[in-house]
């Protein structure tokens, strides 16, 4: 009876690793069909597209050494869910857990980019990733909880912060003032499952993809002290010209200069 419950049991898990690998293979020969199909219509209506992609964008910016492939995924990201870019979306969430960017860390981008790009921005970044998460079986033992322990909290820096928003916009507009205090900084930005670093990072990339430049100084600051370099900094706007265009990146270019310049040295 034992034997033949070992031979069962045998028999059902190599049966679950068998579909298991099946289900990865179709989900790369799935990629595989989207990105030939991609190709064809590329270069059935813009070739020299295709060579820009190919030589200029993934041969070149994305070989950089100024920035980590991982960062310029989180880059490209931010920028993808702030323009609500849905048919990208899929190839790059890929390409960013390929490129080291961890479930947990991509379910923290949506989520706080809810904030800095719009609620239905993030809701078009979740479908996507859900198609992408099945394909590789990422569950929601992989994905930060709903309610997680925060990290600490830099109180004089915030009261700071919180006093002089209030100050200047309490009476105008109570409520943002009052969830920006306690949704956002004293919630949001304490979440443990994306580096601060990070937070900042996709932050400051989602302001220069939707123009929100008047918004760059603060976030800016706040990502240098949070760890993001100069060198960093100004790789984020080499990369996101192809992404967002040339506009978006010189129109936030001098705003950057002039963080960068009024930074002690």
């Amino acid at each position: 009876m034992r034997r033949m419950l070992r031979t069962r049991t045998a028999a059902a898990m190599t049966i679950a690793a068998m579909t298991l690998a099946s289900l990865a293979l179709l989900a790369m020969s799935d990629a595989h069909a989207q990105e030939t199909r991609m190709n064809a219509e590329i270069e059935a209506v813009a070739p020299a597209l295709g060579k820009y992609r190919d030589q200029t964008l993934l041969g070149g910016v994305w070989k950089r050494p100024g920035m980590s492939t991982r960062d310029r995924s989180l880059v490209t990201l931010a920028a993808l869910i702030a323009r609500n870019a849905a048919g990208e979306l899929p190839s790059s969430l890929a390409m960013a857990l390929d490129n080291g960017v961890t479930p947990r860390e991509v379910s923290e981008v949506i989520t706080h980019l809810a904030f800095y790009a719009g609620w239905p921005n993030a809701m078009t970044a979740v479908t996507a990733a859900k198609q992408v998460f099945a394909e590789r079986n990422i569950s929601a033992e992989d994905l930060p909880v709903a309610s997680p322990t925060p990290l600490p909290l830099d109180e004089a820096a915030e009261a700071d912060r919180a006093a002089r928003v209030n100050t200047q916009f309490g009476a105008a507009a109570p409520g943002l003032v009052q969830n920006t205090t306690d949704v956002l900084f004293r919630d949001l930005w304490l979440r443990p499952d994306l580096a601060p670093r990070d937070r900042s990072l996709v932050t400051v990339s989602a302001l220069v993809a939707t123009g929100q430049v008047a918004q760059i100084p603060y976030h800016l600051g706040r990502a240098m002290d949070n760890g993001l370099t100069q060198a960093e900094a100004g790789e984020v706007l080499a990369h996101l010209a192809f992404y967002v265009g040339w506009p978006n990146a010189f129109s936030a270019l001098p705003v950057m200069k002039d963080v960068f310049e009024k930074r002690p040295r």
